[in-house]
């Protein structure tokens, strides 16, 4: 149990009404989990109301109720609370409610289009292995000092994400690194945090679904470094031309990353190739494992967040030079007999595809083919489709579209919404096959000695999503045993 007045403490309050009530056993946004002694709170989402279902919360057992709009009609022995947002007073009571341990563990935030998962991933790698206990929330994974935890949200929802926050503060983590999505800042999910530093990877074309347009997502990223403390640090990346406007109006201290221009954090490529990356970081040279321009840029961030967290420059570098990326992040695999080099990348969006088609281009030695296997998810930003396919057919020597989550869309109309960006000349490179596994089996079977085939769009997932069911699959493990069947 805690107390009500507790948990109230810097939510805004218009009114309150009913009976009063001085504790409450636990927090809810979903009516189904309520149970007697909770405390509802009632929160506008993109598809359901929280607001429909006071009544079922309150037959549930809830003694208290948040909201904002008061029911037309009030219970006995309820208390009502009436704010003026209720996903911020979500954020807000969580914090309070867990202990407002944010501020009692070193929380660093990662947010961009791309780049999130890979920067986070590296700086929970890095940190463990300095020897502190941390905790990762990412796209891929979740883990506690080592401990893995399924993740279904790139940012859980304000109360699952203070909860996990609490048990990794249990087990003595004293890092949290976390990616945090545009849709958790403009659903308030990470409101009431407290964030020890920020950091920005780039921002191209994505989730325009949800943001409805370029500007919008633009602000929406932007309101993540507006709000972090004086005490904060906030690094941006140079080379992105919204990378200043990031921190325009940052309290924190700013530090920018490059590989173009003077920066804090100063980067020079000296090999790029299947053997990794050399660089030159401030001076100093480094070899690293990972591959291709993106990570070097990655790698410069990291670096910059370790810095701002007082770590030695000289072991930090010394530790990188050893770490892998994120699951599904050009991951890749070569055939035994054919030698057919197979990169499996999460690249969903028309920037992260060039990227690494740009760098696989950079990284070929002569006449092999690149062959790419790419679809779009249903049921997301549409104008992107078209785009993607474009970029595809510009960078590779043969192209097979394919479905990647439909959803509750079509993937034979997805693929004919790709096929409006292919280039006149490109239209005797692409093949369309709505089968997933098809097109992978497709790729390698006309692949030759050395060719490269990228399968690109899902990454790390273990499932395809049509019509609301999600199927075992894995672009790794098929492509996998794709390989295995060659020369057979």
């Amino acid at each position: 149990m805690a107390l009500l007045q507790q948990i109230l403490y810097k939510v805004k309050i218009i009114s309150v009404a009913g009976a009063p009530v001085s504790e409450v056993s636990d927090l809810q946004t979903d009516s189904r989990k309520v149970k007697p002694g909770s405390c509802f709170i009632a929160v506008k989402g993109t598809l359901t109301d929280g607001h429909s279902f006071i009544n079922a919360a309150i037959t549930g057992g809830a003694s208290v109720v948040v909201c904002e709009i008061l029911p037309a009609t009030l219970s006995d022995n309820i208390q009502y609370i009436v704010v003026g947002n209720s996903a911020v007073a979500a954020g807000i009571m969580a914090h309070n409610f867990y202990g407002e341990l944010s501020g009692k563990i070193k929380l660093v935030g990662v947010t961009g289009t791309n780049g999130k998962t890979t920067i986070a991933t590296l700086l929970f790698k890095l940190f463990s292995q300095l020897n502190y206990k941390c905790g990762l929330i990412s796209t891929v994974q979740n883990q506690i000092a080592g401990k893995i935890l399924p993740s279904t949200h790139t940012t859980p929802d304000a109360i699952s994400l203070n909860k996990l926050i609490a048990e990794m503060y249990a087990e003595g983590c004293t890092y949290v690194f976390m990616e945090v999505s545009s849709h958790a800042i403009d659903q308030h999910r990470i409101a009431g945090l407290t964030f020890a530093g920020g950091i920005f990877s780039n921002i191209t074309h994505d989730h325009l679904d949800y943001h409805k347009t370029f500007d919008e997502y633009i602000r929406v990223k932007k309101q993540f470094f507006d709000s972090l403390p004086s005490f904060a640090f906030a690094i941006s990346n140079a080379d992105d031309k919204r990378g200043a406007v990031m921190l325009q109006n940052t309290k924190a201290k700013k530090y920018l990353y490059s590989l173009k221009t003077m920066a804090d954090f100063k980067g020079k490529i000296i090999e790029n190739s299947l053997r990794g990356l050399v660089l030159v970081i401030n001076d100093i040279e480094v070899h690293c494992r990972l591959i291709g321009t993106f990570n070097a840029y990655n790698l410069l961030a990291v670096y910059g967040a370790a810095v701002c967290l007082n770590e030695n420059k000289q072991t930090v570098l010394q530790v990188l030079s050893g770490l892998t990326g994120a699951e599904g992040r050009f991951d890749y695999m070569v055939s035994r007999n054919e030698k057919i080099i197979g990169i499996v990348d999460y690249a969903h969006t028309p920037d992260a595809l060039l990227n690494v088609l740009a760098t696989i281009k950079n990284l070929k030695h002569g006449e092999e083919k690149v062959i790419t296997v790419v679809g779009c998810g249903g049921n997301r930003d549409k104008a992107k489709r078209p785009v993607m396919a474009e970029v595809a057919c510009q960078y590779s020597d043969q192209i097979i579209f394919t479905s990647d989550n439909p959803r509750n869309e079509d993937a034979a109309q997805i693929i004919k919404d790709m096929e409006a960006g292919v280039p006149i000349i490109a239209r005797k490179k692409y093949i369309s096959i709505v089968d997933r596994k098809e097109a992978i089996k497709t790729a390698v079977n006309l692949a030759g000695q050395q060719d490269i085939i990228l399968v690109a769009g899902k990454g790390h997932e273990k499932y395809q999503e049509i019509n609301g069911i999600k199927y075992d699959f894995d672009d790794k493990k098929i492509l996998s045993e794709m390989f295995q069947l060659v020369g057979k």
